[in-house]
């Protein structure tokens, strides 16, 4: 903490970023997971902060979520994005149903960190779960929008071969239970199960169609799925756990510019599942940096660079 006099015009500077005098020459540390989303959502934190006329110091890509989370903790970070559902596993509450209702999630999430100094801001509408994918011809073919659709469709005699990491097959947390939620069985010639398969490998099984694979393990915000035209079924009666992302913030930093959340709000609110699958195609599928993608999303928003 500063403990000099601050000038007449950094006061004036630290109203006009809407900070606390105390902070006005403090850089918000923004961070962020390793991965192509994470250095996306990074980006659009850092640019549209910077825009708002706060102060960032960047640290994107910092590591894997137990990493970046103990980080921002231990304040060596200020602030990144994380999904709601990962509080089942901050907070050893993985048996708890309110993980599978997006608003329930987040508002449990919201209540359980403010007591470790972190406020949970504005989140996506995307949902970045584990999901089941089909070839874009086949959905549009046989109208299948949802996982209930696919029940009707198998129920019918539909042709069906779904690619999978054993993980996937094996764990009672997904396709048994997407299996029992819907009423429909998958034999094992229906099943192209993969060793150590990643979603990677499971999109590509679906977009070559190997060995008659049409349907893939996917996340719901993977960046493959609209290059390869994969679409992802509706998990309508909410079988997986809610992953929304949303920007995390130490309290102290929040009090200091409070604009933050009037900054960012409108960009995480804008995050629906097929604009956060278009930016990380982009990033992984087209190979362009993140910062890039980034701005010229900001730009479509025309948010005003005035703000808050």
């Amino acid at each position: 903490m500063r403990h000099a006099l601050l000038s007449f015009a950094t006061l004036a500077a630290a109203v006009s970023l809407g900070a606390s005098p105390l902070y006005a020459q403090e850089p918000v540390t923004v961070s962020s997971k390793i991965d192509t989303e994470g250095s996306v959502l990074g980006e659009l934190i850092v640019q549209r902060l910077e825009a708002a006329g706060i102060p960032v110091e960047s640290r994107l890509q910092l590591g894997a979520t137990s990493i970046v989370r103990e980080a921002l903790l231990a304040g060596e970070i200020d602030l990144y994005p994380e999904y709601t559902g990962n509080g089942a596993f901050f907070f050893d509450m993985t048996d708890s149903d309110v993980w599978h209702d997006a608003d329930a999630a987040y508002e449990k999430v919201r209540e359980l960190d403010a007591e470790n100094g972190l406020v949970w801001l504005t989140p996506a509408s995307a949902n970045n779960t584990w999901a089941m994918s089909v070839r874009g011809e086949l959905a549009r073919e046989h109208e299948l929008a949802s996982l209930e659709d696919l029940a009707r469709y198998l129920d019918e005699g539909g042709e069906f071969k779904f690619a999978a990491s054993a993980e996937f097959v094996e764990s009672p947390q997904a396709l048994p239970a997407f299996q029992e939620a819907y009423g429909f069985t998958l034999d094992d010639d229906q099943l192209l199960v993969l060793s150590g398969g990643n979603t990677a490998s499971t999109m590509r099984a679906a977009a070559q169609q190997t060995s008659g694979v049409n349907a893939a393990m996917t996340y719901g915000t993977d960046g493959g799925l609209k290059a390869l035209d994969l679409v992802v079924l509706d998990d309508t009666l909410g079988v997986q756990p809610v992953y929304q992302p949303a920007p995390v913030v130490r309290a102290e930093v929040l009090e200091a510019y409070p604009g933050i959340e009037a900054a960012l709000a409108p960009v995480f609110a804008s995050l629906d599942l097929e604009t956060l699958q278009s930016l990380n195609g982009d990033v992984a599928v087209n190979g362009r940096p993140p910062a890039d993608v980034a701005s010229d999303y900001l730009d479509t928003l025309a948010l005003d660079s005035s703000e808050p």
